[in-house]
């Protein structure tokens, strides 16, 4: 009785109930790591929400209110990117994003009081590069650039131009149409005294293409594009 309940039927290779086992396993293993492929997308859209949240009110704040009334609503915003980058340390993006809130505080905020935004920003920079080189598509260079570029020197902080137009160039490679690298990038040259380098990158900046979700600051950019070029 037992040799006919496990021999093979004249239908089934006795060799195909040897893998059944096998394939148990197999498509057990398979349903496991789908479930966990779903489960981390889940958490990676968790935080992708927050981020477009946290992204748009930063958007809001930067280009509809005046600079003196940023400081408020930008410490909150940054209270928020850190607490969000500290539960997902390993997400380049949400490091790029609370190093630029950090130096949009830094730029509201102005003198002295600034140092430590700066400073933040630009831990939360460093560390998103370190993670992804292109660090959300040059973005990370371009906030680092600003902040070498606007920031005291030594020894008051860390501010160096020559440290300024590397992350430029960095971020150039990575999106040599972006606005805001080109209009950053400008802004730098015309304070160098390059002007005829300052046009050309102020042309680009006005030319080129809006991100999507950006919309409103890049054309803020845009705008002082403009203003950058006339004065020139």
């Amino acid at each position: 009785m037992s040799r006919t309940l496990f021999s093979a039927s004249p239908d089934v290779p006795s060799t195909a109930l040897r893998r059944r086992p096998r394939r148990l396993l197999a498509t057990t293993a398979l349903t496991l790591v789908t479930l966990s492929a779903c489960l981390a997308s889940g958490v990676a859209l968790a935080w992708q929400g927050e981020l477009d949240q946290l992204r748009n009110r930063w958007e809001s704040v930067t280009t509809s209110s005046a600079l003196s009334a940023q400081e408020a609503p930008l410490t909150a915003l940054a209270a928020e990117a850190h607490e969000l980058s500290s539960a997902n340390p390993n997400v380049s993006e949400l490091l790029v994003w609370e190093g630029i809130i950090e130096a949009s505080l830094a730029k509201a905020k102005g003198g002295l009081g600034a140092l430590d935004n700066a400073k933040a920003a630009r831990r939360a920079l460093e560390r998103a590069i370190a993670l992804d080189a292109n660090g959300l598509d040059g973005s990370a260079y371009v906030t680092l650039g600003a902040l070498y570029d606007r920031a005291p020197g030594w020894p008051v902080a860390f501010g160096d131009d020559d440290k300024a137009e590397e992350m430029f160039k960095r971020a150039l490679t990575i999106r040599p149409g972006g606005i805001d690298v080109n209009y950053y990038y400008a802004a730098y040259l015309a304070d160098e005294g390059r002007d005829a380098e300052a046009r050309q990158h102020a042309e680009k900046a006005i030319a080129g293409a809006v991100r999507a979700g950006r919309e409103a600051s890049d054309q803020a950019l845009k705008a002082e594009a403009r203003a950058l070029l006339n004065e020139l």
